[in-house]
């Protein structure tokens, strides 16, 4: 499957960036990526203090190399960027060898 990470660095971030992205994403970015067409799955991962990034799974490598393209246009004025205070400072293309569903199943939520 074709992946990409897009990640910003949290080092320099204003005081209660987490709290903030993490909002962002259970009141805007969750939905806007949940139909997003060429997407099979988006997960948001953070590190406080160190990073946040958002790692996409496409169905096609057109489909990433689409989303990719235009996202890089505006990476810097996104709304993570514009969040985090910088743009990210990795924008990343990599293969997902493999996805497993546990016995727990999987749960797909705005905010855990």
């Amino acid at each position: 499957m074709h992946g990409l990470t897009v990640r910003w660095s949290l080092a320099d971030a204003p005081d209660g960036v987490e709290d903030a992205l993490a909002s962002y994403v259970a009141d805007t970015s969750f939905e806007r990526f949940s139909d997003a067409d060429g997407l099979r799955f988006k997960t948001w991962r953070m590190r406080p203090g160190e990073w946040f990034e958002g790692c996409y799974v496409f169905e096609s490598a057109d489909a990433r190399a689409r989303f990719q393209e235009a996202f890089t246009q505006t990476a810097d004025e996104s709304p993570g960027s514009q969040l985090v205070g910088a743009g990210p400072v990795l924008i990343e293309e990599c293969q997902v060898v493999a996805v497993a569903e546990g016995a727990a199943g999987f749960l797909a939520a705005p905010r855990y």
